[in-house]
């Protein structure tokens, strides 16, 4: 009986189309988009921002690790397209605000491959990281 209240359990829960991830809960939600790829996993999420960067291309990354290569990492990756608008209405640049901050996050985590390059060409080496792509504010919100 235990066992079928159990495999049924397992089954609802494998059965929800969204997840909700909490601070702690990284490394399940790192499994899970690992588990699902080349698809994502749909959800909400809650993380500690530790650090941030950004690129050439005007994206701003928000890391759950200090170092966003860790494989405990999940990086939130803020579209070209948000950051202007999310200075103009917090009057502060993204890097500078959520450092230190748990945030709450609307989206799809997704294992992406990171190529390794030299000398502006790629080495043929990579690592994974877990990103979710914001490209709306309303995806995004500070919880403290």
């Amino acid at each position: 009986m235990k066992y079928l209240i159990l495999s049924l359990s397992l089954f609802l829960t494998a059965c929800n189309s969204t997840t909700n991830i909490d601070v702690a809960d990284t490394m399940n939600l790192i499994a899970q988009a690992e588990d699902n790829a080349p698809d994502g996993v749909q959800g909400t999420f809650k993380f500690l921002v530790k650090a941030t960067g950004s690129s050439r291309r005007g994206e701003v990354y928000l890391n759950t690790e200090h170092d966003y290569r860790d494989r405990r990492a999940v990086t939130i990756v803020l579209s070209p397209s948000v950051v202007p608008e999310f200075t103009k209405n917090y009057g502060k640049a993204p890097n500078a605000f959520f450092t230190g901050k748990v945030i709450e996050v609307t989206g799809e985590a997704k294992r992406e491959i990171i190529d390794f390059v030299s000398n502006g060409k790629r080495t043929g080496k990579y690592y994974f990281q877990t990103h979710i792509v914001v490209s709306s504010l309303e995806q995004i919100k500070v919880l403290s």
